[in-house]
C-alpha cells in the first residue's frame, strides 16, 4: 500500500512540474522580449534614449525625431549605394509604409545618407509617405547613432528609448515584427 502512495505521489508531482513548466513557457511566448529573440535583432534595450536629431525632408523642411514622440519609431537608415537597402526599398517598405500610413501609434522614418531628393527620386517608389530625411554628412547616422553598413533599423519606443537595432534587411511584411512594435505601445 505504502509503495502505491509513493509511485502515486511521485506521478501526481511529475504531473504539477510539467504542467508548471507548461504555463511558464506558454506566458513566456507571449511576452515582448521573446518576440523580439525570435527576430534576432543585433541589440536589445530598454534603457538608453535615441539620440534626437533634426534633419531636412525632400521639400526641405526640418523634421525631428522628437515630433514622434508618443508614437513607436522604426527609423531606417539606407544609401542609393546599398543594393540590399534599394531591393528593400521597391519590394517590401511600401507594404509597411501603406500599413503604417495614418496611424497614431507607428511612424517609419527613412533616413537617407544621400545628399538630396534629386539623387533618390528615382529609386523611391511611387506614392511612397513616409518621411525621407537627408544626412549628406551623415552628422546623425555616423556621429549620433554610429551607423556605418547599411540598411540599419532602429525600433524606438513611445518614450523615446531605444528597442532594438538590425542590421541588416528584415521582413517588413511579418506579422512577428508589427506584433513587437504594438506591444511597445
Amino acid at each position: 500500500m505504502r509503495a502505491g502512495q509513493a509511485l502515486f505521489a511521485l506521478f501526481a508531482l511529475g504531473t504539477v512540474i510539467v504542467f508548471g513548466g507548461a504555463v511558464r513557457d506558454g506566458e513566456a511566448r507571449r511576452a515582448p522580449e521573446t518576440l523580439l529573440r525570435m527576430m534576432r535583432p543585433d541589440y536589445e534595450g530598454n534603457n538608453r534614449t535615441a539620440p534626437d536629431f533634426t534633419l531636412r525632408d525632400k521639400d526641405g523642411r526640418p523634421v525631428r525625431l522628437s515630433d514622434f514622440r508618443g508614437r513607436t519609431v522604426v527609423l531606417h537608415f539606407w544609401s542609393r549605394t546599398c543594393a540590399p537597402c534599394i531591393d528593400e526599398l521597391q519590394r517590401s517598405l511600401p507594404a509597411f509604409d501603406e500599413l503604417t500610413h495614418g496611424r497614431t501609434d507607428v511612424s517609419l522614418v527613412l533616413v537617407t545618407t544621400d545628399p538630396n531628393w534629386e539623387s533618390v527620386s528615382t529609386l523611391v517608389p511611387e506614392g511612397f509617405r513616409a518621411p525621407i530625411l537627408f544626412d549628406p554628412q551623415s552628422s546623425v547616422v555616423g556621429a549620433k547613432y554610429g551607423t556605418r553598413l547599411f540598411p540599419e533599423t532602429w525600433v524606438i519606443d513611445p518614450r523615446g528609448v531605444i528597442r532594438a537595432r538590425f542590421d541588416r534587411t528584415i521582413e517588413w511584411d511579418s506579422s512577428v515584427f508589427f506584433d513587437f512594435l504594438l506591444s511597445l505601445r
